[in-house]
C-alpha cells in the first residue's frame, strides 16, 4: 500500500465513530491526503472526535445519516475515495429492527452508490461481513444485498462516469464494539458465569489494524465488482473464553478455577460456523498472497472490466472457506494473539 496513492486525495469515511471508522480515520491521516471528510450520526461520539482533530484544517467531520440522501450528495462534491463502513451491525437489534436495517444497509447504499455516481468519485470501497455468506438473520442479509448492490454499481454507471466500486468482507474484528470479549470481560470481572451460546461454536478473527489494511489495500487493488476476503485465523468460542478467564481472573482477584462458562443456548438468526466463501463462490474467486478475491458471478455483464492482478496464487479454490473446516487456533495461539496486539487492555476492550 504505497503513500503516493493517497496523495493529494480527498477522502469520505462514513460511520467514522465506529470502531472501524476511527481506525481507517487514523490510518488515512498518516498520509499526504488534501482532505478528509468523515460522516456519522452519533453525536455525541462525533463531537469528542471532532475535538481530538481539531488542529487538523484537513480534517472535518460532519453530522448525517446514510439516509439523508440529499445530504450524501453535497458531502460527496470533489472527493476522489469513498470508505463505506456505515451500518446496523448488531444481529439481534437488526432481527428486532430489519426495517432500520434495510433503510439504513441497504437504502443508505444506494444513496451512497448514487451520490459517488453523480459526483464521479474515483473509488469506493464498502466493509461488508462473514455473515452475508448464506446469512440466516437480517443483518446479514442486508449485508449480502449491499455487496450486490456495490458489484451492479460497475455494470449500470451513471452515464460518463467512471467510478470503481468493490467490497472487502471481514471476519469479527478484535478491538470493535459490542459483543463477546467486552462481554466476557465484565463477567470475569464479576466473578461469573461467564456465558456462552455453544461449546462448538466458532468464528475467524481479525485485528483492527488488519481489518483496516485490508479496507485500504483495496482501494487501489480493485477493477470494480469484486470482494475482497483477507485470510484469517479461527477460534473456538470456548476456547477463547477459558483463555481469558486464565488471563483476565487473576487480574479482577479471582480463581480462574472458580469461574464457571455457562452454555445459554444460541440466539435467533446466530450461525454455529462462520462462512467467508461459499460453495458457489469459489468457481469465481482468485487466491492472491494476502486475499482472496471474488469475481463478479455473472461474467458477460463484466466482460469489460479486466481482472489482473499481482501475485496470484491460484486460479481457482478447491473448497469453501468457513470456520469449522479451517484448523482452529490453539490456546496458546489465543493467549499470545490476545496479549501481542493489546485485544484485553482497556475498558473497552473489545471482539468477535
Amino acid at each position: 500500500m504505497s503513500a503516493n496513492n493517497w496523495k493529494n486525495r480527498s477522502v469520505l469515511i462514513t460511520g467514522v465513530c465506529g470502531t472501524v471508522g476511527r481506525e481507517l480515520l487514523r490510518q488515512v491521516n498518516q498520509f499526504d491526503c488534501s482532505r478528509i471528510v468523515g460522516i456519522d450520526n452519533n453525536e455525541s461520539e462525533l463531537f469528542f472526535l471532532s475535538q481530538a482533530y481539531a488542529k487538523q484544517d484537513n480534517v472535518r467531520l460532519f453530522l448525517g445519516d446514510l439516509r439523508d440522501r440529499d445530504k450524501m450528495m453535497r458531502k460527496m462534491r470533489g472527493i476522489d475515495v469513498v470508505l463505506h463502513a456505515a451500518a446496523l451491525k448488531h444481529v439481534i437489534l437488526c432481527e428486532e429492527s430489519p426495517r432500520d436495517a434495510v433503510q439504513t444497509n441497504i437504502i443508505g447504499m444506494i444513496n451512497v452508490i448514487d451520490a459517488a455516481e453523480v459526483n464521479n468519485v474515483g473509488r469506493v470501497i464498502f466493509t461488508s461481513s462473514d455473515k452475508a455468506v448464506n446469512p440466516t438473520n437480517v443483518m446479514g442479509t442486508t449485508k449480502l444485498m449491499g455487496e450486490r448492490l456495490i458489484t451492479a454499481a460497475n455494470a449500470h454507471k451513471h452515464k460518463g462516469g467512471d467510478t470503481v466500486f468493490a467490497s472487502t468482507r471481514f471476519g469479527n474484528v478484535l478491538g470493535s464494539r459490542g459483543s463477546v470479549v467486552p462481554l466476557f470481560k465484565r463477567q470475569i470481572a464479576q466473578g461469573g458465569p461467564v456465558t456462552l451460546t455453544d461449546m462448538a461454536m466458532t468464528r475467524f478473527i481479525m485485528t483492527l489494524e488488519n481489518a483496516v489494511r485490508l479496507v485500504m489495500s483495496s482501494v487501489f487493488l480493485a477493477h470494480g465488482g469484486e470482494v475482497f476476503v483477507t485470510k484469517m485465523p479461527v477460534v473456538r468460542i470456548a476456547d477463547l473464553a477459558e483463555v481469558m478467564i486464565e488471563i483476565l481472573a487473576p487480574r479482577f482477584g479471582h480463581d480462574p478455577a472458580r469461574i464457571e462458562i455457562k452454555c445459554i443456548g444460541a440466539k435467533s438468526g446466530e450461525k454455529m460456523f462462520e462462512e467467508l466463501l461459499s460453495e458457489e463462490e469459489i468457481r469465481r474467486t482468485l487466491e492472491l498472497r494476502d486475499f482472496f478475491a471474488i469475481l463478479p458471478a455473472f461474467k458477460s455483464v463484466y466482460h469489460r472490466i479486466d481482472y489482473q492482478y499481482e501475485g496470484v496464487l491460484a486460479q481457482t479454490v478447491d473448497r469453501d472457506y468457513n470456520s469449522r473446516s479451517e484448523k482452529l487456533m490453539s490456546r496458546d495461539a489465543i493467549c499470545a494473539y490476545l496479549l501481542d496486539n493489546q485485544i484485553l487492555e482497556g475498558e473497552d476492550a473489545c471482539a468477535c
